[in-house]
């Protein structure tokens, strides 16, 4: 099936994210105005101004006003994000969830997440980034540690 672009459909609640453009695009769109979810399958990719988003699959979870209050992705996410502060965090995950109000983002199975300017990275099961402040947190399975990499410039004059 052909890749197909949802912005039509979906514009009602997009323009009330914020004042920037979302754009989605999937192989396939089912929605439900009476429960508000909508489903995206197939290369789903979201963009949003700096911000990208791929997955198998995106459930969006609109509130009574019409404004999404939940993003869920499964399989095979990726993505790439800017903060506030205009660092960019790049990475994947099994599954990630983001809540516009927040605008937090939770990663869970996996998750290897690259924070671009300052060469760092967490591995983990669980890792939170708080777009407003920049701020990660992780959690490490039960057998398994998390993991942070970073790059440490040591003077080698002596």
């Amino acid at each position: 099936m052909k890749r197909i672009t949802i912005l039509f459909l979906i514009t009602s609640f997009v323009t009330l994210v914020s004042a920037e453009e979302l754009k989605i695009k999937a192989n396939s769109f089912t929605s439900d105005q009476n429960t508000g979810v909508s489903i995206f399958k197939g290369d789903v990719n979201i963009k949003k101004k700096n911000d990208e988003l791929n997955a198998s699959e995106v459930t969006i979870f609109i509130d009574k006003k019409k404004k999404p209050k939940k993003f869920v992705a499964i399989g095979n996410v990726s993505f790439s994000i800017t903060t506030q502060e205009g660092e960019t965090f790049n990475g994947v995950a099994g599954k990630a969830i983001y809540f516009p109000n927040k605008k937090e983002y939770y990663f869970y199975n996996n998750v290897h997440l690259k924070q671009v300017h300052d060469k760092k990275e967490i591995l983990g099961d669980e890792v939170v980034l708080k777009t407003t402040d920049g701020k990660a947190y992780a959690k490490g399975l039960k057998k398994e540690p998390v993991i942070m990499i970073f790059n440490i410039d040591e003077d080698t004059k002596q």
